[in-house]
């Protein structure tokens, strides 16, 4: 099974839930776009427990670490890279 998806604007994701950490490389962002990680947060929260019937048990706190692809809050046009350290 592939992690990829998508053609023009590709996504990958790596590792699992039960791993040191989990990531995505996005392909296909054009420069110029801001995105911090206060506007990735939000979607992670939506993960903690007591949100709705779908979300995990577990109670670890995810929080996104930008790798590459953005700098001073701007996309610059190559793969943008984020991770999330499992503690």
């Amino acid at each position: 099974m592939s992690g990829t998806f998508g053609t023009l604007f590709k996504v990958t994701s790596f590792g699992e839930s039960h791993s040191k950490g989990i990531g995505v490389i996005t392909d296909g962002c054009p420069p110029g776009i801001y995105i911090s990680k206060a506007d990735i947060q939000p979607q992670l929260n939506r993960r903690r427990p007591d949100q709705n019937r779908l979300t995990t048990a577990r109670n670890e706190p995810d929080q996104v670490n930008i790798l590459s692809g953005i700098e001073n809050g701007l996309t610059v046009g190559t793969p943008v890279a984020l991770f999330l350290l499992m503690v």
